[in-house]
């Protein structure tokens, strides 16, 4: 059987596109009504996607011009804490994995390891991490902080912080839970394990108060792109969420990658790496492009900006907008990794500030693919046979009818050309990912 590429949906209640929520058939969701999102999920559901993947910000960005007026009034700001969302959602849907953000710099482990845990059991083992550390100081000053950590320093709490949700994941073994009535033995007490974690970040004694998930460990996915990033997710990951706006890019980050997964022992298929890929879809190429400058001209300028400074944890507002984009790589502290594109980008093409915002706030400098079914595949099958991914976590341009475009005309087209699955053959996200399920540390220890 030929290898199939693997599907992701990144749910947004607007959709991706900074001008699809003013769009004339953009729906107009509260972002909060769980009857929509259950209709987005079992809509991705039957057209047999591997998972629903939610992002998560833990503050409104502030940093242009030190104010959110044309972030909350330019672009949706609200958002739904994903976990309790997916919670709600995996009694809703029988198959498709759940996937949810959570950050490693403004939680705790135990936090962390009981609540994904739950979701584990309450989806019977379709559940995933996405581990994040977070971009702002707008987050840093909700949870009592001045400023955000140093790249370096929240990267370093986040390998800690992964060392100990695992080892939490693992204090239970699988058959540790005995429920014996007649004996009166609720666990056996051999198969419980304190984790007595002592680092320079954390000091956890543990057990976990959930038994081990069923899929041992959720799926743990990371997003990003930078070397700190890189570093940390060859050890870790088991999907990979990244930003590669055109094939070179996706391709050298894919070779470098799978070499980092080799080089510490693990295999390249241990890791499924999946670029964020709007798709817009017409009936005509004609149509399809007619769509897109249509989509662009209802970007607000501001919205960019605005987005981009909280993602760089850095204000742009101090900068014209008609003159070529600052000289300003050493100066952000937030997400470094895909901005390295867009810096290189504005100097090669001699961009002004005003000319990258309407860029990147289009896609956030995501592949974008324009056209018909046809031709949408055609360049899906050339990244993922020509080596640039294992699949892509699609992203409609607005809802719902961008969403239905991609699930309605595009995902058949992929399936008639057996690049994806006609029908789920697993039951858990790991089935459907052909992810091994973790070893239990504990017990793997006691039968030394």
């Amino acid at each position: 059987m030929s290898k199939m590429m693997h599907l992701g949906l990144f749910v947004t209640a607007a959709g991706h596109h900074a001008g699809g929520w003013r769009h004339p058939d953009a729906a107009v969701s509260d972002p909060l009504d769980p009857d929509y999102y259950q209709s987005i999920a079992q809509k991705a559901e039957r057209a047999k996607l591997d998972m629903l993947f939610i992002a998560d910000k833990l503050a409104i960005d502030d940093n242009y011009g030190s104010s959110f007026e044309m972030t909350v009034t330019h672009r949706p700001s609200l958002s739904a804490e994903p976990l309790t969302l997916l919670a709600a959602l995996s009694a809703v849907t029988d198959k498709i994995g759940l996937a949810a953000t959570a950050s490693t710099t403004y939680n705790e482990p135990f936090h962390i390891a009981r609540k994904f845990a739950t979701l584990d059991h309450l989806s019977k083992g379709r559940a995933a991490w996405n581990v994040v550390t977070s971009t702002s100081d707008a987050e840093a000053r909700n949870f009592s902080k001045l400023e955000h950590l140093d790249h370096h320093a929240r990267y370093d709490r986040a390998s800690e912080f992964l060392e100990v949700v695992r080892s939490l994941w693992d204090s239970w073994e699988d058959d540790a839970l005995l429920s014996d009535k007649e004996k009166g033995i609720f666990a056996d007490k051999d198969k419980v394990h304190y984790v007595h974690h002592q680092g320079e970040w954390f000091n956890v004694r543990g057990p976990l108060n959930v038994q081990r998930p069923p899929q041992g460990h959720p799926v743990l996915i990371q997003a990003g792109s930078s070397g700190p990033f890189r570093d940390l997710a060859a050890k870790y990951a088991e999907v990979i969420f990244t930003a590669q706006p055109n094939f070179e890019s996706a391709s050298s980050f894919y070779d470098d990658f799978k070499g980092r997964l080799q080089a510490l022992g693990r295999s390249r298929d241990d890791v499924k790496i999946l670029p964020g890929t709007m798709l817009i879809v017409g009936h005509t190429e004609r149509e399809a492009q007619e769509k897109e400058r249509y989509l662009e001209s209802l970007i607000h300028t501001n919205t960019g900006l605005a987005f981009m400074s909280g993602s760089m944890n850095y204000d742009l507002s101090k900068h014209p907008l008609d003159e070529p984009f600052p000289d300003i790589e050493h100066a952000i502290r937030g997400s470094r990794g895909r901005f390295q594109f867009v810096f290189r980008k504005a100097r090669e093409e001699g961009l002004t500030l005003e000319q990258v915002a309407r860029w990147y706030i289009a896609s956030r400098s995501h592949h974008i693919v324009t056209g018909t079914p046809e031709t949408i595949a055609d360049r899906l099958e050339q990244w993922f046979r020509g080596g640039a991914c294992d699949g892509f976590n699609l992203m409609a341009p607005y809802m719902t009818d961008g969403l239905d475009d991609i699930l309605e005309r595009v995902v058949p087209e992929l399936q008639n050309r057996g690049l994806f699955r006609g029908d789920y053959s697993g039951v858990t996200l790991r089935d459907h990912f052909g992810l091994k399920q973790p070893v239990n540390r504990f017990a793997q220890t006691a039968m030394r």
